[in-house]
C-alpha cells in the first residue's frame, strides 16, 4: 500500500481499518465501542465525549485545544447490495483509488481527519455520527443542543475536494386518498375510486412542480419532484376504497417549504383524507430568502481563508443545513464523487483523500481562536 507519500499512506492505513468496520444504517446496529474506540485511540491528546442517543445513534465529539472550526463526518453507510464483486469490508487500493464500503460516502474523509491530525499540532474538533444514513437522525440534533462556538462547521461528503456552499432542502410526505367501494361498472366509479383521485393529484401535482423552473440560486434551478409510490385499490372491478401516496421534493434555498406543503396538499381535486409530512431537511444555507444569500456569501469568505477551491451548488442533501438552521456558517467538503456514493464497489480517488488530508492538516494549523 506504500503510495511513496506518507500523509496518503497514513490516510489508507486508516480507511482500511474503518471500512473493516460494519456500520450498515439500517440495521442501526453501533455500540459505543468498536469504530469508536479506533477513532479515540487514533487521536491522542484529544478530549472525548461518546454519547448514545438511542437507536443505534452514537456519535464522538473530540476536541483539541480552543477551535474555530468543527469538521463533521459520518460512520454510517447504507446497507450492501448483492452486485458487490468483492468483500465490501476488505479495502482494495489500486495504482489511482481505494475500493470499500463507505470509502467515499465517507470514511474517506474521517481517515483524512486522522490523517491530518498526527501531522498538525493545531487546535481542532472534530464530530463523528452514526446516523445520517436514517430518516432518524439524532447526533447532530443531540449536539446541537449545546450549540459549542465557532466560526464555521465544515461537514464531509462527496464534493470532489471541493467547497459546496449551497444545496436542496427535502421534504417526504405521506397523503391517503379515501375513495367509496363499489362495482366498477357504476357511473360513479370515476369520482369514487380513490386511486382515481390519486393519479389526478399526481397530475396537478407534477403540473405544479414544472411550473417553478424558473426558479434559480447559486446555479441550482427548479423544484426537484418525485412521486416515488402509489398503492391501493383491490382489483380491476373494484371501485378502489383508498390510496396511498409517496412523494418528495427538493426546494431551493429561496423557496419556503410550508409554502410548498401547503400548494400540494390543496391541489384538488379531492382533498387527501391524510397529508403527512414524514421528512424535513432545511436547504442550504437555511434560512430566508432574504438572508440566504448573506449566509452563502459568509460561508465563501471561510472558504478562501482556508484556501479551499468552491465548487458548484448540489441537488442532494447534506446535514450541513442542520449546522446553518442552528446559526453556524457551514459548508460541505470531503473527497469523493457522489456518483460512487451508495454504489456498488464504492471507490473514492487517491489523489483526492490527498488532497483532502491536506486541506485538514491546513485548516488544524489555521484553526486557533
Amino acid at each position: 500500500m506504500n503510495t511513496g507519500n506518507a500523509l496518503l499512506d497514513s490516510c489508507l492505513t486508516h480507511l482500511r481499518a474503518l471500512v473493516a468496520y460494519d456500520t450498515q444504517n439500517p440495521p442501526r446496529a453501533l455500540t459505543t465501542g468498536g469504530i469508536f474506540d479506533y477513532l479515540q485511540a487514533q487521536l491522542p491528546g484529544f478530549q472525548h465525549r461518546v454519547t448514545d442517543f438511542g437507536a443505534g445513534a452514537v456519535s464522538l465529539y473530540s476536541v483539541r485545544g480552543n477551535p474555530r472550526f468543527l469538521i463533521n463526518v459520518h460512520l454510517d453507510t447504507v446497507p450492501v447490495t448483492p452486485t458487490w464483486t468483492r468483500n465490501p469490508f476488505d479495502l482494495q487500493v489500486t495504482a489511482d483509488r481505494a475500493i470499500g464500503m463507505g470509502a467515499c460516502d465517507i470514511k474517506g474523509a474521517a481517515a483524512a481527519m486522522l490523517a491530518a491530525a498526527r501531522v498538525s499540532n493545531g487546535d481542532c474538533a472534530f464530530l463523528f455520527s452514526s446516523d445520517e444514513e436514517a430518516n432518524d437522525a439524532r447526533c447532530i440534533a443531540g449536539f446541537l443542543r449545546d450549540k459549542p462556538v465557532f466560526d464555521a462547521v465544515l461537514v464531509a461528503e462527496p464534493t470532489q475536494a471541493e467547497a459546496v456552499l449551497s444545496h436542496r432542502g427535502i421534504s417526504s410526505v405521506r397523503l391517503r386518498f379515501a375513495g367509496r367501494a363499489g362495482h366498477a361498472s357504476a357511473a360513479s366509479a370515476a369520482s369514487d375510486s380513490a386511486v382515481h383521485q390519486a393519479l389526478r393529484w399526481g397530475e396537478r401535482a407534477l403540473a405544479h412542480a414544472e411550473s417553478l423552473a424558473h426558479h434559480r440560486f447559486g446555479g441550482l434551478t427548479g423544484l426537484r419532484f418525485n412521486i416515488g409510490r402509489i398503492e391501493g385499490g383491490i382489483k380491476a372491478n373494484v371501485i378502489a376504497p383508498s390510496c396511498e401516496v409517496r412523494f418528495g421534493f427538493r426546494p431551493l434555498p429561496t423557496m419556503a417549504t410550508d409554502e410548498l406543503l401547503q400548494a400540494f396538499r390543496d391541489l384538488g381535486p379531492v382533498q387527501p383524507a391524510e397529508f403527512e409530512p414524514t421528512f424535513f431537511g432545511a436547504s442550504l444555507p437555511a434560512g430566508d430568502t432574504a438572508s440566504a444569500e448573506t449566509r452563502r456569501l459568509a460561508a465563501r469568505d471561510i472558504a478562501d481563508e482556508l484556501g479551499l477551491p468552491v465548487g458548484n451548488a448540489v441537488d442532494f442533501w447534506t446535514e450541513a443545513a442542520l449546522f446553518s438552521a442552528a446559526g453556524y456558517t457551514s459548508f460541505v467538503y470531503g473527497p469523493g464523487d457522489i456518483a460512487q456514493a451508495h454504489s456498488a464497489d464504492e471507490w473514492v480517488a487517491l489523489d483526492q483523500l490527498l488532497k483532502v488530508s491536506e486541506s485538514y492538516a491546513r485548516i488544524i494549523d489555521h484553526g486557533r481562536h
